[in-house]
């Protein structure tokens, strides 16, 4: 039998991929829990990806409003996406933000990384605030039926504080770029 794997308080004994597609990946862990006892743990991978909040030179952010089948139901975000192969994340944020909302920036600021979820979820999230906007055509996915839905900074970020934008990446997002901007 291989050697224990330790993982914080953690010992994994085995490890089994259990699904698997282009965007998520399941994990089983055969382990040792902290408690001494044996059990399992579960882990679910998301493909990593970004999150953009355009902001214009008055303070308008410009968000996306789409129907999200895992909540089922219509949420306000920032646009977000999917990193591709060995794409980077500033290039997706660029990509995203074109493709989602037609808009294309001059200024890019990274604002780190977001964990949505950190118990059993693994899918990092990095995080730009896109300024000096150009307007243009949009060339969303089959997948995607969304619209923009533009408004001052001072309202999303009331929306974040109210629960009425609940995208983990998107209130980060929002919240980072109000403090930046001294809203």
């Amino acid at each position: 039998m291989p050697q224990p794997l330790q993982h914080g308080p953690w010992q994994i004994l085995a490890r089994r991929e259990v699904y698997r597609d282009p965007w998520i990946v399941v994990i089983r862990d055969e382990v040792i829990r902290p408690d001494g006892h044996p059990g399992s743990h579960c882990i679910v991978r998301l493909k990593a990806g970004v999150s953009v909040l355009a902001v214009d030179a008055s303070n308008t952010v410009y968000l996306t409003e789409e129907f999200h089948y895992g909540v089922g139901r219509v949420t306000v975000e920032a646009v977000s996406g999917g990193i591709d192969g060995d794409e980077q994340p500033a290039e997706t944020a660029r990509r995203e933000l074109c493709e989602e909302l037609g808009i294309t920036a001059e200024e890019w600021i990274d604002l780190g990384t977001c964990d949505p979820l950190t118990s059993v979820v693994t899918s990092p999230t990095g995080l730009f605030l896109a300024q000096g906007l150009t307007f243009g055509p949009t060339t969303l996915e089959g997948t995607e039926t969304l619209r923009c839905r533009s408004m001052p900074l001072e309202e999303a970020l009331q929306m974040v504080l109210d629960g009425r934008i609940t995208h983990a990446p998107s209130c980060v997002l929002i919240l980072k770029t109000a403090r930046l901007l001294g809203v």
